[in-house]
């Protein structure tokens, strides 16, 4: 019967600390999103972008001003 007088107030701490653990949760986002990273996952990353196809050579280096107007020319005569 002793033992109750430990027990109990270490159970409410332990209490106090899990309640405490889950406000903090709650208020810093932690379950704002539950099913994004789970999408995220399934998201398939491996096609390039249009636009940078347009702006990149081959090589996916930046094409510069000449070859810009090179590669207009070259359309004009098709």
């Amino acid at each position: 019967m002793e033992v109750l007088y430990l027990l109990l107030p270490i159970s409410g701490l332990f209490t106090v600390i899990i309640v405490g653990a889950l406000v903090w949760a709650v208020k810093s986002g932690q379950f704002d999103d539950l099913e994004g990273p789970a999408y995220k996952i399934l998201m398939d990353d491996d096609e390039e972008p249009v636009a940078k196809s347009a702006t990149h050579d081959a090589a996916g280096k930046p094409l510069t001003k000449a070859d810009k107007s090179a590669e207009s020319d070259d359309n004009s005569l098709n």
